[in-house]
């Protein structure tokens, strides 16, 4: 990994200006750290190689909800694509304006289509005829209009993980492509609802523009046929989607910057493909990236706990866990693993499987992965952690989450403190005869008696 935010300086892994072993001291092991250098980098060359459409760029929360980076971004005019009336209560808290706010998701609820429209968000993106119906319920019963956009199902294999993958005909999302025309100009005059646009997302993690400009076309064409018939379309939603770099080679000192150049490449011929297609077409547009912008922005530090030699086959167990970073478990994902104190130049590199404490033989982060010398105690870190890391971690083996560390220059924040033991063993309640017993036994304890005793 070659990252301008993320670089060796005197020998020490640093985020932006400061040295993650300080962090590590302070905060303990496992983190997660952001720079929020990295973060506004991302957000301005998308906004900048999109400049002079009529754009809304909704940064994806699913990709990292963390409040300060919804935050960062929002101050630098992003919108948000929410999946959850979880995700859209945070957007909002987090200042972004509801009048850049899509609500997308497969399976919104009538509660969340209600949160949605109370909000006064751009738009939903409808899946499904029976969504719409729903939707249209929702509204009709508030007196409002919701304002639409379909989300086009282009049977289009986006060539990512089959997992990621949402724009193939097997998959759960949009409606067909053939069949769309037929269900827009059937339900045009539904009660509560405006139909104002169509939506695109064929997956994430791709890192070919060719998919998309398949797709793109697909879309591009049914906007204008639907138009021709009458139906008063103002908008495309482009949806998300573009990947990032997991694999770029060794950390340098001070300077490089490979992944995130290499990401920025990747917007300008998106953006150069995107502005072919769309010339003299009369429409507004919408972006949702998410990974792209914050992927690259991250790291979680972890600390070795053990060696442990099995025949030929060495163990580095740390104190991360699956729980922390589930990607590799979940779609045997990569993750650059660096040391915090630079290796020796020449060092020998020794296969060795990187695994975590959690009792599942799936807690593990790498197999046979050539890694410079390793001690008790040295610190780590995973690469391009800013997605999809904590966002997805849980409480398994009833591990308390990691806390999350904000870094801009050489100033840093908390941004989410380390949940303490009585936080997440108060979240559960125990029901009233198991507190009947339990005082019992208390009384019991007070008296010198055993309960059930003759």
């Amino acid at each position: 990994m070659s990252n301008r935010y993320f670089s060796y300086r005197n020998g020490r892994l640093h985020a932006s200006g400061v040295a993650l072993e300080r962090l590590a001291a302070e905060v303990g092991t496992p983190f997660y750290c952001y720079s929020a250098d990295a973060l506004e980098h991302g957000y301005r060359h998308f906004a900048a190689a999109l400049k002079g459409l009529p754009a809304t760029i909704c940064y994806a929360l699913k990709a990292n909800s963390n409040q300060a980076v919804i935050a960062t971004f929002a101050a630098l005019g992003a919108g948000a694509d929410v999946v959850s009336e979880g995700e859209l209560r945070r957007a909002l808290a987090a200042g972004v304006p509801a009048q850049k706010i899509v609500f997308a998701g497969v399976g919104k609820t009538a509660k969340e289509l209600a949160a949605g429209l109370d909000a006064g968000i751009m738009q939903f993106n409808i899946e499904s005829l029976s969504e719409l119906k729903l939707l249209s319920e929702v509204a009709a019963a508030r007196g409002v209009i919701a304002p639409v956009a379909l989300r086009v199902n282009p049977d289009v294999d986006a060539g990512t993980h089959a997992k990621i993958t949402t724009g193939r005909a097997d998959t759960k999302f949009g409606i067909d492509a053939g069949e769309a025309r037929a269900f827009l100009l059937a339900n045009r005059d539904i009660p509560g609802i405006r139909i104002e646009g169509l939506a695109v997302h064929i997956g994430s993690q791709l890192t070919d523009i060719a998919p998309y400009r398949l797709a793109f076309e697909r879309l591009i064409a049914l906007y204008k046929d639907l138009r021709a018939a009458g139906l008063p379309l103002k908008r495309l939603d482009f949806g998300g989607g573009i990947g990032i770099s997991y694999q770029h080679g060794p950390l340098t000192e001070e300077g490089g910057g490979e992944e995130i150049d290499t990401a920025d490449a990747r917007v300008d011929a998106y953006a150069g493909m995107v502005r072919e297609l769309v010339e003299g077409l009369d429409a507004e547009f919408v972006f949702e990236p998410g990974r792209l912008l914050v992927g690259n922005a991250g790291m979680l530090v972890t600390r070795v706990l053990y060696l442990k030699d099995n025949g030929p086959r060495r163990f580095v167990i740390i104190d991360a866990a699956m729980n922390d970073l589930i990607r590799p478990s979940l779609y045997d994902a990569w993750h650059e693993i660096v040391p915090l104190k630079a290796p020796t130049p020449g060092a020998e590199l020794r296969p060795v499987d990187v695994v975590g404490p959690v009792c599942e033989s799936t807690d593990t982060f790498a197999k046979q992965r050539p890694l410079p010398p390793v001690a008790e105690g040295d610190l780590l870190a995973f690469s391009t952690a800013g997605a999809y890391a904590f966002v997805m971690a849980s409480t398994y083996n009833s591990r308390p989450l990691a806390p999350e560390i904000l870094v801009r220059g050489d100033r840093y924040a908390i941004v989410r403190p380390r949940m303490d033991y009585d936080t997440m063993i108060g979240q559960d309640r125990l029901p009233d005869w198991l507190e009947d017993a339990a005082r019992q036994d208390r009384d019991a304890e007070k008296t010198g008696e055993t309960r059930g005793a003759a």
